[in-house]
């Protein structure tokens, strides 16, 4: 009796360790005691067939282990994914974002910390392989106890289940109005899904790579004849998203420092018009936005930024060298080598060693955007005009310490800074809360933007045409409002910004909150198109 109570146990714990591993949620949202409450249809498909197989099923047991694993990891992928990019794991894609995640977590908890982490990760998912092996196993050998006749059952309300599993997976993903079974084949029909959408990225990139080969402004003449030689600052801002004017968070404080630095532009003889577009990627990747307006592109993973960059596909920098432009990337946050930097059309590239920056970092961020802009006046080639990318970083995470302005001509060779920079709370205090960590990405951004328009406003002999914009909102957690769409300002004298008219952008730094979002990728052909003549081919 003891033994036949053991067993019983012992089936029932392995029975509920496999129910928990067939409903671990993929996505944050799912993270909560309702998805206790969900009936994975594989389970009875995955106990009653091994009771049926008996011992003869061992081995299945090991295989079915193995592919239980592997969706342990899926989920974990997807959730990690979700949580900062609002969208799930591509394999095709995404497995550049390890190193890039590991490197993220040495800078914040050390490399030590890391490598324990890691090893403490695969002693879990070790233990996790090997308790399921031995759970599946248990059910395979209790079934060899049995009489053939409980076996035949067992095998026929496996099928069943089966049965129903099919028809789950096919409803989900093909969208068949059938009939809708009790249950569901959760983690079953997301390894579907995901063979589908691998399938489909591997088409969709065949598509964008067609689309890269042609560039309907190669050999244009009259390139950014209008401008009349007037240099071009496109600035991004790290994180800059609609929630900043969606989101009763950030909307006031962020509306205030508009209505002061709009005041400082009218002030300088500048004018403003702002508008909304919609970025390939959220919570990070701020790369593949940038690729994106450079290159007229869908850019939204990193399969098709290097595609980007094997292609001839000429990206607004190389249209502007074609024009007699000087191409400029300022690019803080780049402390390794950059090869890509020329593939996008930059002939000087000034990165994080090139700025001449000798204060302390504010934790990863490399130098405070104030800086940066100084920097930039000081370090660009001159001669011919300019067309610049800088990427400003003060409001990347991990938002602490937060920079403050001070004096434009303070700034020398920043250890003005220094003080600001060992301020505040470290980066695990804030983390450790997710007002805290709101709060402190709120005040970040302003600080960037504030720092920009004054920088807008600094007086020059001639203006240049100003682009500000977000490349992506922050992650779900901290933007929590305004989906994909970032702003973006126009900024310079009226004769320079009258030729965008046409676009139906908002006056102002405030963009009108119905006005219609463009792709991120339709920036650069609209831009050429304002800022261009039209003359014969090749003139």
């Amino acid at each position: 009796m003891k033994g036949g109570v053991r067993l019983a146990l012992a089936l029932i714990a392995s029975a509920l360790l496999i129910d928990l591993v067939l409903i671990q949620p993929n996505h944050p949202n799912a993270l909560s005691w309702r998805a206790l409450r969900l009936v994975p249809l594989e389970l009875p498909v995955l106990l009653l067939g091994l009771l049926a197989l008996g011992r003869r099923a061992t081995w299945l047991a090991l295989l079915a282990a193995l592919a239980l694993l592997l969706m342990v990891l899926v989920k974990l992928a997807d959730f990690g994914v979700y949580t900062a990019f609002a969208r799930g794991f591509d394999p095709l894609a995404d497995m550049h974002l390890l190193p890039a995640g590991l490197n993220l977590l040495s800078g914040s908890i050390g490399l030590v910390g890391t490598v324990v982490l890691g090893l403490l990760l695969m002693l879990v998912l070790a233990a996790v392989a090997w308790l399921l092996y031995r759970a599946l196993r248990l059910w395979a050998r209790t079934g060899s106890r049995l009489p053939t006749s409980a076996r035949l059952m067992a095998g026929a309300i496996a099928l069943v289940f089966a049965g129903l599993s099919a028809v789950e997976i096919r409803t989900a993903l093909n969208g068949w109005q059938g009939w809708n079974p009790p249950g569901a084949a959760f983690t079953s029909r997301l390894a579907a899904e995901h063979l589908r959408d691998f399938s489909r990225s591997r088409a969709a990139l065949a598509e964008f790579r067609v689309a890269a080969e042609t560039d309907p402004w190669a050999g244009r003449g009259g390139l950014l004849a209008q401008l009349g030689g007037r240099d071009v600052v496109i600035a991004f801002i790290e994180s800059y998203g609609r929630a900043a004017f969606d989101n009763p968070l950030y909307a006031p404080r962020h509306a205030k420092t508009l209505a002061e630095g709009e005041a400082a532009l009218r002030q300088a003889g500048l004018e403003a018009r702002s508008g909304w577009l919609t970025s390939p990627v959220m919570g990070g990747q701020s790369w593949l936005a940038h690729g994106a307006l450079a290159s007229g592109l869908d850019v939204s993973d990193q399969t098709r930024y290097r595609a980007l960059l094997t292609s001839p596909r000429k990206t607004l920098f190389t249209l502007a060298q074609d024009a007699g432009y000087q191409s400029v990337a300022v690019a803080p946050a780049i402390v390794m080598p950059w090869p890509e930097g020329p593939q996008l059309g930059f002939e000087t590239v000034l990165a994080a060693a090139d700025l001449g920056y000798e204060g302390l970092p504010f934790n990863w961020v490399t130098m405070p955007d104030q800086y940066t802009l100084a920097a930039y006046e000081r370090l660009a080639p001159q001669g011919a005009p300019r067309m610049t990318e800088i990427a400003l970083i003060s409001s990347h995470a991990p938002w602490t310490p937060v920079a403050k302005m001070v004096p434009w001509e303070a700034i020398g060779d920043g250890s003005i800074f220094d003080a600001q920079a060992v301020a505040g709370p470290t980066p695990g205090e804030v983390w450790a809360n997710r007002d805290t960590i709101r709060d402190h990405y709120g005040r970040a951004l302003d600080y960037s933007v504030e720092t920009v328009l004054s920088w807008a406003a600094l007086p020059r002999e001639r203006p240049p045409l100003l682009i500000v914009l977000g490349d992506h909102q922050a992650a779900g957690f901290v933007s929590q409002k305004g989906g994909m769409d970032v702003p973006v300002h126009l900024i310079g004298p009226p004769e320079a910004v009258s030729l965008f008219e046409g676009w139906g952008w908002s006056a102002g730094l405030t963009p009108d909150p119905a006005l219609a979002s463009w792709p991120m990728s339709a920036f650069r052909d609209r831009f050429l198109e304002a800022a261009s003549r039209e003359t014969e081919e090749g003139s």
